[in-house]
């Protein structure tokens, strides 16, 4: 017993990863970013292609799939008209309408179940519309849900709203997934045991992406003197920048510049931002610099052996706008007992679900 899934803007490959987990088979996966194309080949498999979703019909995938029917449609089209930090004509990002190819490939596929990866604003008022299009246009039952990764795992407090998407004639209940960890995992559990990245500002010969950023000596000089979850209010004002000089220091500024993590709570959400410090919170819990692209994929969730490719810039983005691996284990978990249900096979599912987990606890 096989269940496929089609993994749609599929990045590097975190949800995959994720759903594999969950015990999918992924029989197609696509992404217009050539280089997380190649992260996604070398890390997840080969049955991964370039397309842009608004050219790809569903006849395509049907035809290259080695399957009749598709069990689970799944992706998270671009997020960032719809992010809080994105001002202005939201309305009128083109990056939103590819939600509405998302919903268009459902149609096309008729999956049985979908699941549609979003920021949290997506589930507010800037993404009310493209909900209410998503449900006039599919006949679904939906089960939209905000999700905080640190129930699922992360020591990261990465907000998204998530919809998942099961087929009207499906009779089998499906249940949103209770969090997996009522104990949340710190900053300092998940990156313990890394060693520090070379000096020279080369690889880890054993870590891949484990590199740490070229930052100026002054903005070195001004972390040094933040101490764990504090940020820039702790540096001297000389040292300051000019924005942060003479501001009220509870109020002013952007709260978490400069902003060294905690070891003993959670990071915020991980951006593509993550190797700088004026970007957010994201120095180091210890040494005097920012996360390395290592340390941000940890905070996701990927495993240590996961190699993104391309540039600099390329790998950062790819980590952070990646679906964290466990949270999409979680979920796919949930959508696979209900088709297990569905087809009569709840207790083999459920035998292979314990094993799986087992060896997952093993490894960890």
């Amino acid at each position: 017993m096989s269940f496929v899934t089609v993994d749609a803007f599929c990045g590097a490959g975190g949800l995959s990863l994720g759903l594999k987990r969950a015990g999918f088979r992924v029989g197609y996966a696509f992404d217009s970013d050539a280089r997380a194309v190649e992260s996604y080949r070398r890390g997840v498999g080969r049955l991964v292609h370039w397309h842009r979703a608004e050219e790809l019909a569903g006849s395509t995938v049907m035809a290259a799939l080695n399957a009749s029917k598709v069990d689970l449609f799944a992706g998270g089209p671009p997020c960032q008209g719809f992010s809080k930090q994105k001002r202005g004509a939201h309305k009128g990002d083109d990056r939103n309408r590819l939600v509405l190819e998302f919903a268009r490939l459902v149609e096309e596929l008729s999956p049985r179940f979908f699941l549609l990866e979003n920021v949290a604003m997506f589930g507010q008022k800037r993404g009310r519309q493209f909900v209410d299009h998503i449900r006039a246009m599919t006949r679904y039952r939906l089960f939209p849900h905000f999700y905080n990764s640190a129930d699922y795992g992360l020591a990261q407090t990465r907000q998204r709203f998530i919809i998942v998407g099961q087929r009207t004639d499906l009779t089998a209940p499906f249940y949103v997934p209770q969090p997996t960890h009522k104990v949340w995992r710190t900053v300092g559990e998940v990156l313990k045991g890394l060693p520090e990245p070379p000096l020279d500002y080369s690889v880890h010969p054993l870590l891949p992406n484990h590199q740490r950023a070229r930052v100026t000596e002054i903005n070195v000089r001004r972390f040094s003197h933040v101490p764990p979850g504090g940020g820039w209010q702790h540096i001297p004002e000389e040292l300051r920048l000019t924005c942060h000089r003479r501001v009220n220091t509870t109020r002013g500024g952007w709260p978490d510049a400069y902003g060294r993590l905690d070891p003993n709570g959670q990071a915020p959400t991980i951006t593509g931002g993550f190797d700088s410090f004026s970007r957010g919170r994201y120095g180091h819990p210890h040494a005097d610099r920012p996360l390395t692209p290592r340390e941000a994929a940890r905070l996701q969730g990927f495993p240590d052996d996961f190699e993104f490719v391309g540039t600099r810039y390329d790998i950062r983005t790819q980590i952070g706008n990646a679906v964290p691996p466990p949270l999409a284990h979680a979920i796919g978990r949930a959508i696979r007992r209900s088709l297990a249900v569905e087809d009569g096979f709840a207790g083999e599912v459920h035998e292979r679900l314990e094993t799986v987990e087992g060896q997952l606890q093993l490894a960890v």
